[in-house]
């Protein structure tokens, strides 16, 4: 009996031992873990490291990058080229020149689409027009794009880089004074004043990193916008919430414009509103046209880019979506968080910029997006051709029985059709950033072809 005793105590040693040893364990693995979580909270709280002091002087991206590394690091991706189902670029070789040292190009869209040759038959664009690259070749294809041939304006070098430096400097530290210095130049004289494309200076206050709009004509745009709404002196950097400055700093650029008077003012046509038809409306008001359309000699617009406009019908802007939500969502860096700044479609980083919300598989947020898009296609084909029947129609009727009248009548007619689907045309999101009113422009574009149509066959 007493053996028995003394066994079930070495025993019950054993296991004393041994509990202990796994409550050492146990505690010291927790106290691992107390100060990984304490590191990472640490981390989280501090989103850099002042390495260096930035300021309004600090024009060159690269100085920003001492402090803030890994978002420097995601903008340098914005030179990659990915081509999505109906957009963005892939690298075309070339060989340089002395008038285009670039080795790689964009697909030409006017290649894809010979239509548009004849709807923009006159103007620069019918000489070039090629596929979007990433913002680090926004300077520079805009450079050498074949439109500089017939000229433009050092209006243009507004939205193809980073001005807020020029503008400081022309209006000697009055930014408002630099644009209207910068939008009179010749492009030729502009370009000498600009050395980097869209840069961390043209959005982020350097003192505290809060979003900015440094675009005068955008504050500008907005206020009369605002103004149209009944809201009065409205100031974009001074009213705008944090949430929409996160959309607000690309609807800087990415916006319908047109150049006012003889100095060549960068103008957001938004006085009565952001729709297409609004703006239309506006331009009908002043009078304005782009170009005279060289078969048919319409008094034609150009629609540039509008995807803020547009991105304003849709669902994503009611639901306060921002665009650098879907277009550069917050990734994760250890324990901070990072918005990418690798701009780019958000079709090739679904999981990121739409699993977010939406809590599906990548292959069907690639459907979905694919389905938006398949049908916008199909809709803007029909309008492109119902606006190349139009143009065909009335060359057609110039010097014959048609009254001057009714080629007139079919020449506006030509002239709101043609914009309505260039809208959707020039817009980048190929209709997903408002799905049902591309659909919307893009029937009033084919009934003003109709009506144009019936102006002249009324007279057959």
């Amino acid at each position: 009996m007493k053996e028995i005793w003394n066994r079930l105590k070495e025993k019950a040693t054993v296991s004393h031992g041994v509990l202990l040893g796994l409550g050492l364990l146990a505690g010291v693995g927790l106290a691992l873990l107390l100060v990984n979580i304490a590191t990472r909270q640490a981390e989280g709280k501090l989103s850099h490291f002042r390495v260096t002091n930035l300021n309004d002087d600090s024009y060159d991206p690269s100085l920003w990058a001492v402090n803030y590394p890994l978002q420097y690091a995601s903008y340098l991706k914005t030179a990659d080229m990915e081509r999505t189902r109906y957009g963005g670029s892939e690298a075309l070789p070339q060989v340089p020149t002395d008038a285009d040292p670039r080795s790689i190009v964009s697909q030409s869209k006017l290649a894809l689409d010979p239509h548009l040759k004849t709807i923009w038959a006159g103007y620069a664009f019918a000489i070039d027009f090629r596929e979007e690259r990433g913002h680090a070749y926004m300077l520079t294809d805009q450079l050498y794009t074949e439109r500089q041939k017939v000229g433009q304006p050092g209006t243009c070098i507004n939205c193809h880089a980073s001005v807020y430096p020029a503008y400081r400097k022309l209006g000697q530290g009055d930014i408002v004074k630099g644009f209207h210095a910068l939008n009179k130049m010749p492009y030729a004289e502009a370009k000498q004043h600009v050395e980097h494309p869209v840069a961390c200076i043209d959005c982020h206050n350097p003192a505290d990193m809060s979003l900015r709009v440094s675009r005068p004509a955008f504050m500008e745009g907005m206020r009369v916008y605002k103004e149209s709404q009944g809201i009065k002196d409205y100031d974009v950097n001074r009213d705008a919430t944090r949430l929409e400055m996160r959309s607000y700093v690309c609807g800087q650029c990415h916006v319908e414009y047109y150049f006012k008077g003889p100095e060549k003012t960068l103008t957001y046509p938004w006085h009565k509103g952001l729709k297409a038809d609004q703006i239309l409306a506006y331009y009908e008001g002043v009078g304005f046209k782009d170009w005279t359309h060289k078969t048919t000699s319409s008094p034609t617009l150009k629609a540039q880019h509008p995807e803020f406009e547009l991105y304003n019908q849709g669902i994503h802007a009611r639901s306060g979506v921002a665009c650098a939500d879907c277009h550069m969502p917050y990734t994760r860096e250890g324990a901070q968080k990072v918005s990418d700044h690798h701009v780019r479609s958000p079709y090739l980083n679904t999981n990121a910029a739409c699993g977010t919300c939406h809590k599906l598989s990548e292959t069907e947020l690639k459907s979905r997006i694919d389905t938006i898009q398949d049908r916008n296609v199909q809709m803007r084909n029909t309008a492109i051709e119902a606006v190349v029947e139009l143009i065909q129609a009335i060359e057609k009727a110039q010097g014959g029985k048609v009254s001057a009248a009714a080629l007139d009548k079919a020449r506006n007619y030509h002239r709101r059709a043609q914009f309505l689907a260039d809208f959707v045309e020039a817009e980048n999101s190929m209709g997903f950033h408002a799905p049902q009113e591309a659909a919307r422009i893009l029937l009033l574009s084919v009934e003003n072809s109709r009506l144009g149509l019936k102006a002249l066959s009324a007279e057959d």
